[in-house]
């Protein structure tokens, strides 16, 4: 799914128009998908009241409000001007709104009246459902005049807000998170495509509020986006196929997770368990001789090997790191012997011997490599080892937050923060590796310059461990779908993700930890981001939760 600017849409309604689709029908598909998701969403609001702009926009309300009409719910339109003002094909759905209902239906407002905000608050307030059809997709902020007056009074009441494309007020070509001078919704549904609002912005007042997009006719061919940007949920089809009923552990990779020093068992644990979650066929975790123990005890299904440890520089103590010892021939062989897959980094340690370590294990493998936490660090001023590691022709994979993204790329936090997209972009081409740069939106950028942005995800994962977690799931979709690594990566950034809202929607945001987001990863599986309605959930979570479940 690709994700567009206004622009963009812009020409792909005229596009679609060239191609035999009215406009008048590309807005009645919108209306009715409206309504449509209003019925149900809100099946017990009797009352709404849909606030209309002159425009386009409005004339999606129009239709929303007919349709809605038509089902018996009570409507209510305030447009938002004059009627003669109305032009075009929302003149024409205002008509037939009119024609099947009554000349009634339809309330003028004016800027200025007499006692404009008092009404408006008492009106609105005497609805069950408010629909926000004041303006698009081709709005520029900010607003003005008579909208703005709305959208204050829209604050004062607490009736739930369905917006129509957009929350009014919002620019589509916006990456904000929030927008202050924007009307408040709790569930938007678009058409066709996603803009940058939808997946960059929060639009919603809930955490999971729902983003949906709506196909309402445009031809494939019309939707062409330059932003060289797609929504990575749709990638979660790869995991929906049931597996062969002749299957075994060997067609789902063995997967080699190295990590951990002494205090940080945790880590590869984490990740360990994640992996064989995700569905990977074997795991084997390699850590440090010390920790072996602890980390056997994750989960009987996990083996577990042991690695030689490094001495301190100058005491020549052990202090609980891997050592490079561990990259001499015949036992490099031993542990590389039947391993599809090898995810590095997690509690590895930056203590002398870690670092050098883990250069030599990507240097020294042949396999798709995951690169997390401080094997990222151990790539510090050396990236170049990655570009000919990726020059092999294997898949590798980097999953850095933004500190350790800045310290690859020898840049400050602020200065990551403040160009991802275009840093991950020329990192993954530059380098010829798959980059996930962890954060609000997370983004996948591959080595041929194409970046899916994630939508799932939220406050309650910001613990530790949850990089550690997402490793694992990395891994064992990287295993299972080795042919089709992109698509593998995406996936499991959006899986992480949506483990992770399942388990903030079951129990407080402040005490989820990491591990609970592999409690819920069934639940991610076995989530479906479409619909039986034809709605393409982007955000938020379908209610109820037994809809998630097929």
């Amino acid at each position: 799914m690709k994700i567009l600017t206004a622009a963009e849409m812009g020409a792909a309604d005229k596009r679609s128009v060239e191609a035999g689709v009215p406009i008048g029908e590309l807005m009645a598909s919108a209306g009715e998908a409206v309504a449509r998701f209003c019925l149900r969403q809100y099946p017990l609001a009797a009352r709404v009241m849909v606030l209309c702009g002159k425009g386009n926009n409005g004339g999606d309300g129009f239709v929303a409000a007919r349709v809605l009409a038509g089902e018996g719910v009570g409507v209510r339109v305030l447009l938002l001007g004059a009627e003669e003002d109305v032009k075009g094909e929302a003149a024409t759905a205002l008509a037939e709104l009119k024609e099947a209902t009554s000349d009634e239906i339809v309330e003028e407002l004016f800027e200025g009246a007499e006692g404009l905000e008092e009404g408006l608050v008492e009106l609105l307030g005497e609805a069950d459902l408010l629909l926000d059809a004041v303006v698009g997709t081709g709005f520029k902020p900010p607003l003005r005049g008579l909208p703005l007056v709305v959208r204050a009074t829209l604050e004062a009441v607490s009736v739930p807000v369905v917006a129509v494309d957009l929350p009014s007020g919002w620019d589509a070509d916006s990456m904000a998170e929030t927008v202050a001078g924007a009307f408040r919704a709790d569930a938007v549904v678009t058409f066709t495509a996603p803009k940058l609002a939808h997946v960059f912005g929060h639009l919603t007042s809930a955490i999971f509020g729902p983003v949906v997009v709506a196909e309402i006719g445009s031809p494939e061919a019309a939707v062409v986006s330059q932003t060289n940007l797609h929504w990575g949920g749709a990638a979660k089809s790869i995991a929906e196929k049931p597996r062969g009923i002749n299957s075994n552990k060997g067609k789902f990779g063995h997967v080699l997770l190295v990590g951990g020093s002494y205090g940080t068992s945790g880590a590869p644990s984490m990740a360990s368990l994640a992996a064989l979650r995700a569905g990977a066929g074997l795991v084997t975790a390699a850590v440090p001789h010390c920790i072996v123990e602890a980390v056997g005890r994750i989960t009987p299904e996990l083996m577990v090997r042991g690695l030689k440890q490094a001495p301190a520089p100058r005491s020549g103590e052990d202090w609980g790191v891997a050592s490079p010892l561990n990259l001499a021939n015949e036992c490099l062989e031993e542990l590389m012997k039947g391993i599809k897959v090898l995810a590095i980094g997690p509690g590895l340690s930056q203590k002398p011997g870690a670092p050098e370590f883990a250069r030599g294990m990507v240097r020294k493998t042949s396999v798709p490599v995951v690169i997390d936490a401080d094997a990222l660090n151990a790539f510090a001023g050396e990236t170049e080892l990655l570009k000919a590691a990726a020059a092999e022709g294997r898949p590798v994979v980097l999953t850095p937050h933004p500190g350790e993204m800045g310290r690859l790329a020898g840049l400050t936090v602020p200065e990551v923060e403040a160009d991802r997209i275009g840093l991950a972009r020329r990192f993954a081409t530059e380098h010829g590796v798959t980059l996930v740069l962890k954060g609000w939106r997370t983004l996948i950028a591959h080595p041929d310059g194409r970046i899916a942005v994630n939508t799932t995800g939220n406050p309650a994962m910001a613990k530790g461990g949850s990089g550690d977690i997402l490793t694992g799931i990395v891994a064992a979709m990287v295993a299972q779908f080795p042919d089709r690594v992109a698509e593998a990566v995406e996936a499991a950034v959006y899986l992480h993700g949506l483990a992770g809202d399942f388990a903030a929607q079951a129990m407080d945001e402040h005490t989820v930890l990491a591990t609970d987001t592999l409690a819920h990863l069934s639940d991610a599986f076995r989530y479906r981001v479409a619909d039986e309605d034809g709605f393409v959930w982007v955000a938020g979570l379908r209610p109820p939760v037994k809809s998630v479940v097929e």
